[in-house]
Formats: structure tokens, C-alpha cells, sequence
């Protein structure tokens, strides 16, 4: 048997399953990668896995001086680099994440466009079409998590960090004004009762709103309580020295 189709979750794993089964390692014989693995629903559980042929090689004749340092620790790296050519550099990985919101979108039974819009430290996927309040969800939970969710599909097909901002009807700005308006009018209220006042859990952007806000208050103070995902801002008077 100089020939094996193997399978395997990822290309790595298949690649380790032929070359036990034929009982050699990894520089002894040809890799063809058949099939890549694929992803269901949310782009981070896999439906199919890989498929790969692997083809023994004519090894040299006896009298071939040998090469000692060429040992059969090779297999691990040479298949991740190979896995690693396969995905990472084909795939433009703004294209994979705007492509994982559009099945989320058909999943919803919505029908939705996204815009790439490139800038200095992160690009912006603007989502648009109808009845987009499912994908934003209350107080864009939704966007929040779909967010997450794109920037780590993203990341999978770049060899260096990119970060990825979700928005749907320029929700985002809209929300921002709607926290600076909140952060005023309680700090007017902390001023007005001499109490202070803790604010509903927020992600990390959100509170950064509000402590941006008030940072410049001049009776004011802002500062965080609590652990992730129940981390709340807190407005108080500042203390006179």
C-alpha cells in the first residue's frame, strides 16, 4: 500500500492518521489535501472534517549517504504550515467574517448587506437591510456578541492581529450619544442628592463612554465595581481635600 485517503477534524489530524496507518513519517511521502474542513452555523463548529491523500515516495537507494539531523520530528510542523498555506493567505479574512454575518443573517431569515470599510486601527463591518433590531438586539447585546464572534472567525485567517467593529444602522454612534446624554443627567442628579449613583452592568466600550464623559466633571468622579460580565460604573461626588 503505497496510497491512503485519510480523514481527520483538521487537516493536521488527518495527515497524523495516514502516516500511522502506513506506518511511516511525514517526510517519506506527498501530501494533497482533498477536502478542507468545513463550519456550520456561527462559522466555529466544523460539519465536515478534512480529507487528505497521502502517497508514499520512492525512497533513495541504500548507498545515499544519510542526513542525521532529518529525523521524525518534522511531521507536527510541516502539517501546520501546510494547513497554514491552505487557509491562512487565501482567504481574506474581512470577507470570511462579513460572509459568517450574512449566514447568521439567512439563519434569522433576514436578508442583510456588509460593508467593508477599512481604517487606521480597526475595520468596521456595517451591516445593513431590514428588521435588523434581531441582530442588534437590547442595547446591542446581540451586535456585541456577533462582534465577538467575527473578530475571532477573522483572526483565524490572518497571521497577525486585526480587530473587527460590528454596526448595524449606525447603531454605535447612536448608542454613544444615548450613554454621554445618560452619563450627564446622572451626574446632575449626584450632585443634586449628594448620593451616588451605580449604573446597570456595561461592557467594557460602553462604560469607557461614561468615564470619558464625566472625566473632566468638575464635581464628579467616575470609577468601576464589580467582575466581567456584571461590571457597573459608579458616579460620585469628589472629596474636597
Amino acid at each position: 500500500m503505497n496510497k491512503i485517503v485519510t480523514s481527520g477534524k483538521t487537516i493536521e489530524d488527518a495527515v497524523r492518521q495516514g502516516l500511522a496507518k502506513l506506518g511511516t513519517t511525514e517526510d517519506k511521502v506527498a501530501v494533497n489535501v482533498l477536502e478542507q474542513p468545513s463550519k456550520g452555523f456561527l462559522g466555529l463548529i466544523g460539519v465536515k472534517g478534512a480529507k487528505v491523500e497521502l502517497t508514499l515516495l520512492e525512497q533513495p537507494a541504500p548507498a545515499s549517504v544519510p542526513t542525521p539531523n532529518k529525523t521524525a520530528s518534522a511531521p507536527r510542523s510541516s502539517a501546520s504550515v501546510m494547513e497554514e498555506k491552505t487557509v491562512v493567505g487565501e482567504k481574506d479574512p474581512y470577507a470570511e467574517a462579513a460572509s459568517f454575518i450574512r449566514e447568521v443573517g439567512e439563519n434569522m431569515g433576514l436578508d442583510v448587506k456588509v460593508e467593508v470599510a477599512h481604517g487606521k486601527d480597526h475595520t468596521v463591518l456595517n451591516i445593513s437591510g431590514h428588521d435588523l433590531g434581531l441582530m442588534i438586539g437590547r442595547r446591542g447585546q446581540t451586535l456585541d456578541a456577533l462582534q465577538y464572534l467575527a473578530n475571532i472567525i477573522a483572526n483565524r485567517y490572518s497571521d497577525s492581529f486585526i480587530r473587527i467593529v460590528l454596526d448595524a444602522e449606525n447603531f454605535r454612534e447612536r448608542r454613544k450619544k444615548t450613554l454621554e446624554e445618560l452619563a450627564v443627567r446622572l451626574a446632575g442628579r449626584v450632585v443634586r442628592t449628594r448620593k451616588e449613583v451605580t449604573l446597570e452592568p456595561m461592557s467594557p466600550q460602553e462604560r469607557k463612554v461614561i468615564h470619558s464623559k464625566l472625566q473632566d466633571h468638575p464635581e464628579v468622579k467616575t470609577y468601576s465595581k464589580g467582575e466581567e460580565p456584571n461590571r457597573r460604573v459608579v458616579i460620585t461626588l469628589k472629596h474636597s481635600k
